[in-house]
């Protein structure tokens, strides 16, 4: 079993949705004794934007890249791979202004590769990434509901993660924390219930 921890707050020490990836990833390796913990910091260790070069080297076949092209491709297919590799991927998502980091985006870009996590046919695009379990970190600084216009963080990452077929996801928030430490504490408490639950 493999479970991948992404994290993208920029916040350090301070970060909520690092504290929470923590704790999830604690949880399932406790479940798990065997289990290998493979860690992606998107701020330690940024990805690029996507550019012609790095688009050419996730979405085209390998026979058909040229020198740049093949030069890049390793590394860009090496995210993907370690996605699919993985069992349990827990991603620490804080809401920054409304959306998620943008180092988070990069690393979704890697993800969404035609032919490898999804397709399109006549009855419409199909996920092709299933059989795994998504857990999201996700920090807020106030509260949100779902399909609000406010609320773009937590169905962004759902929509996409249903495109290429994951259908296993959960998450964990704590909300409210530009409350204070109070209202902090309280997610915290009421996110260890829900971790022991998964």
């Amino acid at each position: 079993m493999q479970i991948l921890r992404v994290d993208s707050s920029t916040t350090g020490d301070q970060s909520i949705s690092r504290q929470l990836t923590q704790m999830i990833t604690d949880h399932f390796a406790a479940k798990n004794p065997d289990a290998t913990v493979v860690t992606r910091d998107l701020v330690d260790a940024p990805l690029s934007h996507i550019d012609p070069i790095t688009t050419k080297a996730i979405r085209t076949p390998p026979e058909t890249h040229e020198e740049a092209v093949r030069a890049a491709y390793p590394a860009e297919r090496s995210v993907l791979d370690e996605f699919l590799a993985s069992d349990v991927v827990v991603i620490g998502a804080p809401m920054y202004n409304f959306s998620i980091p943008s180092q988070l985006k990069a690393w979704l870009d890697r993800l969404g590769v035609p032919g490898v996590t999804f397709k399109y046919s006549e009855a419409g695009p199909e996920g092709l990434a299933g059989g795994r379990k998504v857990v999201i970190a996700s920090a807020r600084g106030g509260t949100y509901e779902n399909g609000t216009m406010a609320e773009n963080q937590e169905s962004l990452l759902k929509t996409f993660l249903d495109f290429i077929g994951v259908d296993d996801v959960t998450f964990i928030r704590v909300e409210k924390a530009g409350f204070g430490p109070e209202a902090i504490e309280a997610g915290f408490a009421a996110a260890r219930e829900e971790i022991a639950r998964l």
